[in-house]
């Protein structure tokens, strides 16, 4: 198969399947998702997305329904069916199905499971990306890997329009993170990054970029950063499972960044050849 949709043990091409509209998804968006890259055949940080997904779907009470050794073990069986290894992997639970009703399916609902497969590779980690800032008002639990993304939408569909790649949010001079990536920065060496309250996603490839950082003798600060110290920074890294850790040359017009060149391209190639070495056949 070239593409590849599931639904609760059924599956087809993306095209072909259906899915019912008692799903709670129609009615709220009430679901948690995950989803990362493979690369011949092989899942990248699975481990990682996994326990994200599952800690989602913890904090809204959902039950996946299947344990996490068989969410992976499926997820591997599909990708086995695919015409090459290089796919985006994504991943949906939702709150079960039933007739519209803003509280929660009785007990014995079990969740409905998407998965998809679709040919994609992850971004040139060392292109340059533009993008814009915006206030974010989104809701206080940015740390659940939720469906519903109407902020980030429009958030994203505004970048696009201003010719740029991404945006990055600020709940009033704190930055937080953006539409569907996480951003730190670098200053004076240090790699400074969000914490990961409540206003961010603990995002996959933050987390490798930390990691990386570590690895070369990089000092690492989880601390809330400003705008000010957004465009002050030497450097600025748009992350995510897509492309793992992109540099910005600009925001809101105004270039940025390009003050540690050497530093930030030591960070890539560590979190690059990671994702190249346990992609490997």
């Amino acid at each position: 198969m070239k593409t590849l949709g599931y639904y609760n043990g059924a599956f087809d091409e993306i095209e072909k399947m259906s899915i019912p509209m008692t799903d709670r998804v129609c009615f709220f968006g009430d679901g948690i998702y995950d989803a990362t890259y493979s690369r011949n055949y092989k899942i990248f940080a699975l481990d990682e997305h996994i326990d994200r997904f599952y800690n989602s779907a913890s904090l809204v009470e959902i039950d996946i329904g299947i344990s996490k050794e068989e969410l992976k073990k499926l997820l591997y069986e599909l990708l086995s069916k695919m015409e090459s290894g290089n796919h985006f992997v994504y991943w949906q639970a939702t709150r079960g199905s039933g007739l519209r009703n803003h509280v929660f399916p009785e007990k014995n609902e079990k969740a409905n499971l998407w998965i998809t497969l679709t040919p994609k590779e992850i971004m040139n980690t060392y292109k340059k990306i533009k993008v814009i800032t915006a206030e974010d008002t989104r809701f206080l639990h940015c740390n659940i890997k939720t469906l519903n993304l109407l902020p980030a939408v429009i958030a994203s569909e505004k970048a696009k329009r201003a010719g740029c790649d991404e945006t990055v949010f600020h709940r009033g001079e704190r930055v937080t993170e953006c539409a569907h990536s996480n951003v730190s920065i670098l200053k004076n060496g240090v790699f400074k990054t969000a914490p990961t309250d409540n206003l961010i996603l603990p995002g996959i490839a933050r987390a490798h970029l930390i990691k990386a950082c570590q690895k070369l003798g990089i000092v690492v600060d989880e601390s809330p950063f400003t705008l000010s110290e957004l465009f002050e920074a030497d450097e600025i890294i748009v992350s995510s499972a897509g492309s793992l850790g992109l540099g910005v040359e600009e925001i809101d017009g105004k270039k940025v960044g390009g003050k540690a060149p050497g530093l930030l391209r030591k960070i890539q190639d560590e979190v690059q050849n990671e994702f190249i070495r346990e992609t490997e056949t």
